[in-house]
C-alpha cells in the first residue's frame, strides 16, 4: 500500500472513530492556509470537536506530503525509520541491516568479489544501553554478521581456531563473524566496556550504515585495527572533552593474545567550536599480529555550512614486523547535503608504506528513497606503485553500487 493511500485510510479511520461529521458538514469548518504557491496548496477541510482538547481533523489532500504539512496524517509526520525493536524504557534494543552490493573490480578493501551481486552484510545486534546518569547501571552489546564482509570482521589477529577466526565460520566467499560481544558498566560520566568491541581508531568503520561510501579507504583497511578484546573506559570530562583509555590484547583479537599482544588503547575527543571537533586515538605496545610499535589516528570534523561538511584524517603506524614498518595516510572528505533524500560526497587519499605510495579519489552519491533505505553509487580511481605491493593493478577505475536496508 503506498504512503498516499495509507494516509487517506488513516484520516478516514480517524474520522469514523471520533464520530465527526462527514466532509462538508457542521458549522466549525474552515480551510487551513498554506504558505506554498496557490497552485500547490492542498485543499484541507477541518472539523472541530468542541469537547476535546485535541482537535480531530478530517482533511482531503492530493498527496501524503500535503497531509503532513497540515499535521493531519500522523504516519507521515515523523518520517522516522522502522525498527525491529525500538529501545525500551530500560534501554533494550534489537536492530540490524542488510547490505547488498556490486563492484566492477576488486581493490582488496572488503569489496574483493567483483562482477557479482553479493550480500556484504546481513547484520543483527542486540543491546542494552548503560545509562549512568542516575547512578550505577549496566549494559551489553552483541553483534552478528554474515556475508562477504564476514571474514574482514572476524578476529583474524587471533590464533587460528579461536573465537570466530578459522573456526568453522567460513562458507566459501561468505563468512560469519562476532565482531562485538561486551558488557558495559556506567556511573555518572564514566563508562567501561569489557569484552570484544570495535576500535575507536579512524574515521571509516566496518558497519555499513555508518559510512558514506560503499568502498573503503586504503588507510582504513591497511593501517587500522577493526576490533579489540580488553577493557576500554570513556569519561566525559566536560561538555567539550571526552577521554578514552584502556588495555587490549593487540589488534583484531577475539579473547586471545596472538604472540603476547598487549597494548594501550586511548585518546580524547575535543570539541573546539560549535563547528569543529577533533579526535585523537592511539595504540602502543605489543599490537599482536602487527608487532610491537605505535599507531595513531587524528580526525578533524568541520561543519563549513548547514549543507557542507569537511573531514580531515591522518594516520601513522610504526612497527617492527615485515607486515609494514611504517604507514602514513592522509584522507580528506567533502560532503554536500542537497536535501533530505540526496547527498553528494568525495574522498581523496594519499597512503604510503615503506617508501611506496598510492593515491585514490572517490566520488559518490547517497540517495535515501525511504528513511530505512540508502542507495550508494560511486566511482573510485586508484593509482600508485604501492598497489602492486598489495597485489593489485597499478591503476584502476572501479564502479560500485550498494543498497543498505536498516531495521
Amino acid at each position: 500500500m503506498s504512503r498516499n493511500w495509507f494516509c487517506v485510510a488513516a484520516s478516514f479511520v480517524l474520522t469514523v472513530l471520533t464520530g465527526l461529521p462527514s466532509f462538508g458538514e457542521g458549522a466549525g469548518e474552515y480551510v487551513i492556509s498554506d504558505r506554498r504557491p496557490a497552485d500547490l496548496q492542498a485543499s484541507a477541510t477541518v472539523s472541530e470537536h468542541e469537547e476535546s482538547e485535541i482537535q480531530a481533523r478530517a482533511v482531503t489532500f492530493r498527496s501524503c506530503e500535503d497531509a503532513c504539512e497540515t499535521n493531519v496524517c500522523d504516519p507521515c509526520l515523523s518520517d522516522a525509520p522502522l525498527e525491529l525493536m525500538s529501545r525500551t524504557e530500560s534501554g533494550f534494543k534489537i536492530g540490524g541491516w542488510a547490505q547488498a552490493g556490486y563492484n566492477t573490480k576488486s581493490d582488496g578493501r572488503f569489496n574483493n568479489v567483483p562482477n557479482a551481486l553479493n550480500i556484504h552484510q546481513a547484520y543483527l545486534y542486540a543491546e542494552k544501553a548503560a545509562d549512568g546518569q542516575n547512578g550505577l547501571d549496566w549494559g551489553f552489546r552483541m553483534d552478528l554478521i554474515y556475508g562477504v564482509d564476514g571474514a574482514d570482521a572476524q578476529a583474524f589477529g587471533s590464533n587460528p581456531g579461536n573465537w570466530d577466526f578459522q573456526n568453522g565460520f567460513d562458507h566459501g566467499i561468505y563468512s560469519w563473524a562476532l565482531p562485538q560481544v561486551y558488557a558495559e558498566l556506567a556511573a555518572g560520566d564514566l563508562s567501561v566496556k569489557l569484552g570484544h568491541f570495535y576500535t575507536l581508531i579512524g574515521y571509516e568503520v566496518v558497519t555499513a550504515p555508518d559510512n558514506f561510501f560503499f568502498t573503503h579507504a586504503f588507510t582504513m583497511y591497511n593501517s587500522e585495527p577493526f576490533t579489540h578484546t580488553g577493557a576500554l573506559a570513556s569519561y566525559a570530562a566536560s561538555d567539550n572533552v571526552t577521554l578514552y583509555g584502556g588495555w587490549t590484547l593487540g589488534w583484531d583479537t577475539g579473547f586471545d593474545a596472538y604472540r603476547g599482544g598487549s597494548n594501550f588503547l586511548g585518546g580524547f575527543g575535543y570539541t573546539l567550536t560549535d563547528d569543529i571537533a577533533m579526535t585523537y586515538i592511539t595504540c602502543f605496545g605489543d599490537l599482536g599480529w602487527r608487532g610491537e610499535g605505535y599507531n595513531h589516528s587524528l580526525v578533524f570534523d568541520v561543519t563549513l555550512t548547514d549543507k557542507l561538511q569537511y573531514v580531515f584524517q591522518t594516520d601513522f603506524v610504526s612497527t617492527n614486523t615485515d607486515v609494514g614498518y611504517n604507514d602514513v595516510g592522509i584522507n580528506q572528505y567533502l560532503f554536500y547535503t542537497l536535501n533530505d533524500r540526496w547527498k553528494l560526497g568525495g574522498r581523496a587519499e594519499w597512503w604510503k608504506r615503506d617508501g611506496e605510495s598510492l593515491w585514490e579519489v572517490t566520488a559518490g552519491v547517497n540517495w535515501l528513497p525511504h528513511p530505512n533505505l540508502v542507495v550508494r553509487p560511486e566511482v573510485k580511481y586508484n593509482e600508485g606503485d604501492a598497489l602492486l605491493s598489495l597485489g593489485l593493478p597499478e591503476n584502476s577505475v572501479i564502479f560500485a553500487i550498494d543498497a543498505v536496508l536498516t531495521f
